[in-house]
C-alpha cells in the first residue's frame, strides 16, 4: 500500500518532467519536424544570424531550412536544468561538419503535464 502511495506522489513530478532525450535525438538527426513537436503555439528562434517570434509552423520551417543547409553531425547535452518547476532549459553542442554550434532551449510548463519549448538558440561558437 505504502508503494503505490509513493508511486501516486510522483506521477505528477514524472509528467512535468522534459524528454530531453527525444529533443536532443531530434536535434542529431536534423529532425525539425519531431522537434516541432515539442514547440509551444509561438516560440522565440535565434538561428545564426536572425532573430524572431515565430508561429509553431513558421519555426519548425526555420529550423527545416536550417538543417538542409547545415546537416548535423551530432549533438551532445551539456548542461540541463530547472530554475523554479515550471521553467526548464537544455544547453547543448551540435557538431555540424567541422564546426560547433550552441543550442540552447527553454521549455515552460503549459499545462498539468505539458512542456513546450518557447525559445531556441543555435548560435555558432
Amino acid at each position: 500500500m505504502k508503494t503505490i502511495l509513493f508511486i501516486l506522489m510522483l506521477a505528477p513530478i514524472t509528467q512535468t518532467t522534459p524528454d530531453f532525450t527525444v529533443i536532443a535525438k531530434a536535434l542529431s538527426a536534423g529532425d525539425a519536424a519531431t522537434l516541432a513537436e515539442h514547440f509551444d503555439e509561438n516560440i522565440e528562434l535565434i538561428v545564426l544570424d536572425e532573430e524572431g517570434i515565430y508561429s509553431k509552423s513558421q519555426a519548425e520551417q526555420v529550423v527545416k531550412n536550417f538543417f538542409v543547409d547545415y546537416p548535423p553531425k551530432s549533438f551532445k547535452l551539456v548542461h540541463r536544468g530547472t530554475n523554479n518547476d515550471k521553467l526548464h532549459y537544455c544547453i547543448g553542442n551540435m557538431r555540424i561538419g567541422d564546426t560547433m554550434y550552441r543550442v540552447s532551449f527553454y521549455m515552460k510548463q503549459t499545462d498539468e503535464k505539458s512542456l513546450l519549448i518557447q525559445e531556441l538558440s543555435i548560435e555558432e561558437e
